[in-house]
């Protein structure tokens, strides 16, 4: 049923799907798309001529749906410019449009725009560099000389003109200027008389010519840079009443209530200069770059001189022109309406047609689930019974799981009963014989030893008790309202001997001298213990613990400080989980200690928690509750404790932080050992008495952890190393691994001594080229028997690699490493022999070991010097020549690496007896 369901909805999913998709795609061609994004930065849009501009320029665009238009004003500010170009770029444009305010200031955005590859087009006003896309808009330069041209050839007599500029830096105002004197060069007659800056604004033209009137009398024609100054000049001659002698010329020309044509027509001007805006030339510009097209880098407009002669001409165009605009704005907005109304009808055929599909599949999905339903319901009734079934199994199994981890818990606490007795039989006349001081003298150390190891597992079973009574609750609190200060001041007093033998600072701090708690004290006394025998045993050596009690609101709080070696984060979230332990810590634990601690302070109401960071130390912090409103009226019994009582507990905590067990060294005049072994093992009692049985007769090296006996290894070279498999640092299976396959310490046999005891564990050890495993408790006499035999197997295989026997008769090596190395050099020295510079270095190089190190493998599978092994290989091979080759005594010299055939005949007479000349005459067969 499940399949044929998935089938049909897949099938109706599809179906669905390309009914999207296809109303999707009847829609795409009336669905608006931006292509393109332009940007059009104006200098200032308040006059009329650049609102024409910006009104031609949206007239254009209505012809380019599919492009969108952003526009920014600076109002005759080159920053606030500069500003909004930027974030027209930062926006993504595709196409910049500007009309700089100053020429120079707007120079570097503009390159930069260009520079990132956007296309500029320069309208009106251009920078002082080159670097644009294309130019639109009129030759200012032009412009002036045509006006200079106009009053020459129109006006008679002598003209003095006054010149009204636009904006300081613009080059409009610039080329204009310049225009005007090259213009009126040729006419002697015309002069100018003054000039000032009205910054292209009317008000601001106003106040100039205000500021000069003493100079209006004598000026015959004003010509102002456009149109808006030219009516405020016009304006001042006519409050001046000198309107009727001083003509006005002005550039612009536009159209419209207040252009330059109304201004000619109503004789407020005399003449204007036709200043086209450009705007539809620069969008028209814009879509060829865009679209990949030719157009023209400079675009230059035309330019005429409108006077009263064509005024009327020109207005009557203007408003043909505005007609026709307004027809085109009619007939764009008839056209969205209809696209409108076509989108709205898609839009209701594709819900319909929707709509229908939905219902044919509804339809058929009911009718569908109909018969499935039927179905489904007769499995369903299976199902249930089967089901009822399988409850009712697992409701017997949980009967007898339960019964079964009862059992086995009864089991588990029986036998952690059983081991207290044999462990008290042990404990107790252990203390008798350590009391006999005849016995102390001999076996004392060894009898103290084992005091301590049977009081550690003692301990570690009262521990795991302890636990099993709390985590099944079955152990009950006996609580007593006690002063909390005197019994942690106790608690510390019974270390503060112990902590000075570790030479640990331990400290007790209080605010207060008696504070009243409601706790079960042989109970919660366990708890500290741990927590300040955990803070000592992790402390630096020479480092400080401090106990610290301090009352909050509603509960007291008790810290336990260290500056030892500190949790990382992972070990904190992990610390109080039953039998974990910080794997790399040196010194290790049963991992049950601070879970026991949890479950005590929990029992009372309370909580613990950990703040540290890796080797600065950590903070155990337990927080009581005062008062006795959290316990049950059972659980209160007056009971008193005594200091005796926590001192004689507290030794039990104690003995885990005894300080490292002295080894036993030999005296440094004694004969040296022939022999040397590596014993890693990381407690300090085990390795001491390892130490004590191989000492007599074995140079004996140490190490606690994987990383320092590896470092002690490749430093010393020994001839066995004994390791445990659970060590610090890495394991010593790691380790056999490490050393077996390095070739300075591949022959070094190793025996892994472990508590692994199982089958797998051992094979473990075995793959990991270890030569022996033997497990804990180990056997002395085996132990020492192992460690000889391996030490001569090594001995008789150096005796086989100096042998002279020949190379058919040879044995294999145990280890490839070790074959290998002996193969190489062998061959190294063979190939040299006649070389008489040949020495150690050459073949350190060669197989790219230390001298020391090579030294050291020579020895331990030879059993010989490099130096000896190259000077035999020699002489053999000189005994060989003058056996079977018919050389002189001087070539065979030569030949085996002598310099000096004295020296030869030397050595060759003090290895075998005579002369290379009176062996070569006898003749003499075999070997020496």
């Amino acid at each position: 049923m499940g399949l044929k369901f998935s089938s049909i909805m897949r099938v109706s999913y599809a179906l669905l799907w390309a009914l999207l998709m296809t109303s999707s795609l009847s829609c795409k061609h009336v669905d608006k798309k931006t292509e393109y994004l332009i940007g059009f930065s104006q200098c200032v849009g308040s006059d009329l001529w650049r609102q024409t501009m910006l009104e031609e320029m949206k007239l254009e665009l209505s012809l380019h749906p599919g492009a969108d238009f952003i526009y920014a004003d600076a109002e005759n500010s080159s920053q606030r410019q500069i500003a909004q170009v930027k974030s027209m770029l930062d926006r993504g444009i595709d196409l910049l449009i500007i009309s700089p305010n100053e020429a120079r200031p707007l120079t570097a955005i503009v390159e930069q725009a260009y520079n990132k590859g956007i296309p500029v087009i320069v309208i009106d006003r251009k920078t002082t560099s080159s670097l644009y896309t294309a130019y639109v808009g009129a030759d200012n330069y032009q412009l002036g000389r045509m006006a200079g041209t106009y009053i020459g050839t129109t006006l008679k007599g002598h003209i003095n003109i006054l010149e009204v500029m636009g904006l300081p830096g613009s080059s409009p105002a610039i080329e204009r200027d310049r225009g005007l004197v090259d213009g009126i060069k040729p006419f002697s007659n015309v002069t100018i008389r003054s000039k000032l800056y009205g910054d292209w604004l009317k008000v601001n033209a106003k106040a100039r010519l205000l500021d000069a009137k003493a100079e209006l009398p004598g000026i015959d024609l004003i010509f102002a840079h456009n149109d808006m100054m030219a009516s405020g000049a016009s304006e001042i001659l006519h409050q001046f009443h000198l309107s009727e002698k001083t003509k006005v010329v002005g550039i612009d020309a536009l159209p419209g209530a207040g252009g330059g044509l109304q201004m000619v027509a109503d004789k407020k001007l005399y003449a204007s200069l036709l200043y086209p805006t450009g705007g539809k030339e620069a969008i028209v510009t814009a879509f060829h770059i865009l679209n990949k097209e030719p157009f023209a880098r400079e675009n230059i407009l035309e330019s005429l001189v409108i006077d009263s002669s064509n005024v009327q001409l020109m207005k009557m165009q203007w408003n043909r022109i505005i007609s026709q605009q307004r027809d085109i704005e009619k007939e764009k907005n008839l056209l969205e309406e209809q696209e409108s109304i076509y989108n709205n009808q898609q839009t209701v055929l594709d819900v319909i047609v929707i709509a229908l599909v939905f219902t044919v599949i509804s339809c058929g999905l009911a009718f569908y689930f109909l018969a499935e339903n039927r179905r489904a319901n007769r499995s369903l009734e299976a199902k249930n019974a089967e089901i009822l079934s399988q409850r009712n199994q697992l409701i017997d199994l949980s009967v007898k799981a339960e019964a079964a981890t009862e059992a086995k818990l009864n089991f588990f606490t029986n036998i952690s009963h059983e081991f207290r007795t044999p462990l008290t039989l042990i404990h107790s006349p252990l203390e008798d014989l350590l009391k006999n001081d005849k016995l102390s003298a001999t076996v004392g150390k060894h009898l103290k030893m084992v005091h301590r190891n049977t009081s550690r597992l003692l301990h570690l079973v009262n521990q795991l008790i302890d636990y099993r009574k709390i985590e099944y609750d079955k152990q009950q609190l006996r609580v007593s309202e006690n002063n909390i200060v005197e019994f942690i001041r106790d608690i510390v007093t019974s270390f503060s001997q112990h902590a000075r033998k570790m030479h640990i600072d331990l400290r007790f701090s209080t605010e207060a001298k008696e504070i009243g708690v409601w706790f079960d004290p042989n109970m919660l006394d366990k708890a500290f213990f741990n927590l300040i025998s955990n803070a000592i045993k992790f402390s630096q050596k020479k480092g400080q613990v401090t106990v610290s009690i301090y009352q909050g609101e509603g509960s007291i709080h008790i810290d336990v400080t260290d500056n030892g070696i500190g949790l990382a984060p992972d070990e904190m979230e992990k610390i109080f989980d039953q039998f974990y332990q910080a794997e790399h810590n040196d010194r290790r634990g049963s991992g049950i200690g601070l879970a026991l601690s949890k479950e005590i302070v929990r029992l009372h109401g309370g909580s613990i928690r950990v703040k540290s960071q890796k080797w600065k130390g950590a903070t155990f912090t337990v927080n009581l509750p005062l008062g006795d409103s959290h316990l049950l009226a059972v659980q209160k019994d007056e009971q008193s404790f005594n200091f005796s009582d926590i001192r004689s507990k507290a030794s039990y905590y104690q003995f885990d932080e005894l300080q490292t067990a002295n080894l036993k060294t030999l005296d440094v005049f004694s004969q040296p050992k022939e022999h040397s072994l590596l014993i890693v093992e990381d407690n300090p009692e085990l390795l001491a008495y390892l130490n004590e049985i191989f000492i007599d007769e074995y140079e004996v090296y140490t190490a606690t952890s994987g990383n320092c006996a590896l470092t002690e290894a490749y430093e010393k070279v020994p001839d066995l190393i004994i390791t445990d498999v659970v060590i610090p640092g890495f394991s010593g299976k790691v380790l056999a691994e490490k050393i077996k396959s390095d070739l300075r310490t591949s022959h070094i046999p190793i025996v892994l001594l472990t508590a692994q005891v199982t089958l797998e564990q051992q094979i473990a050890g075995i793959q990991a080229m270890a030569d022996i495993y033997i497990t804990k408790p180990f056997n002395r006499e085996f132990l020492l028997a192992s460690v000889k035999n391996l030490i001569k197997n090594r001995g008789i295989l150096k005796e086989h690699f100096i042998s002279d026997i020949s190379p058919a008769e040879k044995l294999p090596v145990v280890h490839g490493l070790d074959k290998k190395f002996l193969n190489d050099f062998a061959g190294i020295v063979e190939q040299n022999l006649s070389n008489d510079k040949f020495n150690v270095d050459d073949i350190c190089k060669i197989i790219g070991i230390s001298r020391i190190q090579i030294y050291r493998k020579v020895k331990a599978l030879m059993g010989c010097s490099i130096t000896d092994y190259i000077l035999n290989r020699r002489l053999k091979k000189a005994k060989y020549l003058l056996n079977n080759e018919n050389h002189t005594i001087a070539e065979i010299t030569y030949m085996v690496g002598f310099s000096n055939p004295n020296y030869f005949a030397t050595v060759f007479k003090n290895k075998y007896g005579c002369t290379p000349t009176d062996f070569k005459k006898k003749q003499w067969p075999g070997e020496f």
